[in-house]
């Protein structure tokens, strides 16, 4: 089911220099409901009859939104059904109880769904204009910076120890 309501109507104004929002979530919001990845999860999604496997596009843009206002926990999620933050968000923000519900009805095989919403939510951004154009693109699939000890520098003759940050890089 598509929202008759556009986020592209709704302007964001402080009057209050002491007011504090989560107004920030706007951009991800709109850039979320003009690439449909509401009803991408509708689509893709399919929960068969766990208890959780009605509205699977508002509970998981209510995860999504949650996660980019710094939530860890589904309990943190409830911040977002303060005020009007559904209206300005563009769907109904689900409570952590029907979250956890909604969390618990997935298995390891429901992982290839998720895929595909990535995967065709990635291709509607390149789409719109999202990707490198007519330049290369290099995905690096892990890329971390590991903070380690070595002793084995001391033994080695050098006169530094402690903390090395080593960046390693599976290409």
């Amino acid at each position: 089911m598509r929202s008759s309501h556009s986020l592209d109507g709704i302007a964001v104004t402080f009057d209050d220099e002491h007011a504090v929002a989560g107004a920030g979530l706007m951009l991800p919001a709109t850039l979320a409901q003009h690439l449909g990845l509401r009803q991408l999860f509708d689509d893709h999604v399919d929960l068969g009859d766990a208890p959780g496997h009605a509205n699977v596009g508002a509970k998981a843009m209510t995860l999504i939104h949650s996660a980019l206002a710094d939530g860890d926990s589904i309990d943190d999620a409830d911040a977002l059904r303060a005020g009007s933050s559904s209206a300005v968000l563009g769907h109904a923000v689900s409570a952590p109880s029907t979250l956890g519900t909604f969390l618990r009805s997935f298995t390891w095989g429901h992982a290839r769904q998720l895929d595909k919403v990535s995967g065709l939510l990635l291709a509607r951004a390149f789409a719109a204009g999202a990707g490198p154009g007519d330049g290369p693109i290099t995905v690096d699939m892990d890329s971390s910076i590991c903070v380690r000890h070595e002793v084995a520098r001391l033994r080695a003759g050098s006169q530094k120890g402690g903390p090395t940050h080593v960046v390693t890089s599976a290409a």
